[in-house]
């Protein structure tokens, strides 16, 4: 039978990673985009021509409309694996941020994947093991100034996924998270090279990440190889947060 994971973000940099990873390790995909829909047209052309015994559907939905998760959701059938890779960053002083900003950024990144998740568990339990993962930040665990809001999404991400995981075990469902730290993709494209340089001197490893780093550690928590891990925010950042 074939396996199912419904890649949220399937349109960005890191998702396409994640999405050209996973179906090499044999997953057909929903591949998820919110306005992108021509560089999500382009990855579907891509692996199916890669993978042409696998299944690749293209779906869509704006997780700042209040109903997004519902109208996702809809869309999908079988699915063993639902990982969030969604989503962007916010770079603001808090005095400077609307209340429109923060109610979007809570949706995009909290409710929606939260009401997602619940609406589609059924699906996850069918399975003897099934997968929750979502793309945190290292900011959800150290706090960043001038990113407070995006810091505080991003720690509340963490926060449902330790209780989720608790709560989802007896459904055998495997709930974890990845916090990248800098991953080398265009949202970062803002830093000159003296801001990246300081950057990189306070990284242990002395590199940044790419977008390959992330889809392999999904991969490999998407594999079977780590059955036993669930409820964990797995850091990936070169020693930058430890």
């Amino acid at each position: 039978m074939k396996k199912f994971a419904l890649v949220l973000g399937a349109s960005g940099e890191i998702g396409r990673s994640i999405c050209h990873s996973l179906a090499d390790d044999g997953w057909s995909l929903y591949l998820h985009y919110t306005h992108n829909k021509e560089a999500t047209k382009a990855l579907y052309k891509s692996l199916s021509s890669d993978f042409p015994t696998q299944e690749f559907m293209i779906v869509q939905a704006d997780f700042t409309d209040n109903m997004a998760a519902d109208e996702l959701a809809s869309q999908i059938f079988s699915l063993q694996a639902l990982v969030f890779a969604s989503g962007q960053a916010h770079y603001a002083l808090l005095e400077d941020i609307p209340v429109e900003d923060m109610e979007a950024l809570w949706r995009v990144h909290v409710q929606n994947p939260m009401r997602l998740t619940a609406l589609l568990s059924s699906k996850l339990r069918v399975h003897t093991v099934s997968y929750v993962l979502f793309i945190g930040s290292i900011w959800g665990e150290a706090g960043s100034a001038g990113e407070s809001l995006y810091a505080t999404v991003k720690g509340a991400q963490h926060a449902f996924v330790k209780s989720y995981a608790k709560e989802a075990a007896l459904s055998r469902i495997r709930v974890n998270a990845i916090a990248p730290g800098f991953i080398n993709t265009s949202m970062n494209g803002h830093l000159n090279d003296e801001e990246l340089g300081y950057i990189l001197e306070e990284i242990p490893l002395g590199t940044v990440g790419e977008t390959t780093d992330v889809a392999e550690m999904v991969r490999f928590y998407l594999s079977g190889k780590a059955d036993y891990v669930t409820g964990q925010i797995i850091r990936l950042n070169g020693g930058w947060y430890i």
